[in-house]
């Protein structure tokens, strides 16, 4: 097999590249209307390419955490998004990931009173961290808005904050309907993360 002259490997090179900038760059495309719903601590998420079918929640088993004794973590930020095969709720968090469990549940109460939270739904997801706090050590807020924020996504109708009382913060994912989903922690900066099929 005869080499290339040096002049044929430059015109290569040459075409090469130029197919590589017709090309243009990689670009992230963000869902439309992304940006703050009701303040800079609740918004859309922009979600990342869509990642492979197997990302899709299968379980619609209730899941529980504990970790007592740590000292309580701090709500920040709720986030969501719609990806191709699941709604994702991302709760950012200062300090370690608390214990929680996420749970069905036929309504959405205020913690401490007790009072039904009107949402529409068809069914209802509750998401209880423990212990953690979404006030400051002054009692302001760090999660603000709400307590019903609309997502409007393809599964998730509205998130509900359902209460800051004790040392527990509860959220709540109204949605279309029940449907398989799973939990993942994240790290820097800590997080724990809903995903919900459509």
């Amino acid at each position: 097999m005869r080499s290339l002259s040096p002049r044929a490997r430059v015109a290569l090179s040459v075409v090469f590249l130029a197919v590589l900038a017709a090309c243009g760059p990689a670009r992230q495309t963000a869902l439309p209307g992304t940006g703050p719903e009701t303040g800079p601590e609740t918004q859309h998420e922009s979600p990342p390419a869509s990642g492979p079918a197997s990302d899709t929640p299968t379980s619609t088993a209730e899941v529980e955490v504990d970790r007592a004794g740590i000292e309580p973590a701090v709500v920040t930020a709720v986030r969501y998004a719609a990806h191709e095969t699941y709604d994702r709720l991302v709760i950012d968090l200062k300090g370690a990931i608390p214990g929680y469990s996420v749970k069905w549940v036929d309504e959405f109460v205020q913690d401490g009173s007790g009072k039904p939270i009107d949402v529409r739904g068809g069914a209802y997801l509750q998401v209880t961290l423990f212990p953690a706090n979404a006030h400051d050590d002054e009692g302001a807020p760090t999660w603000h808005g709400g307590p019903v924020y609309a997502a409007d996504l393809g599964n998730l109708t509205d998130v509900v904050r359902t209460g800051d009382f004790e040392g527990r913060v509860g959220i709540g994912l109204a949605l279309d309907k029940q449907a398989p989903f799973q939990v993942k922690e994240q790290g820097t900066p800590n997080r724990l993360i809903v995903d919900v099929a459509h």
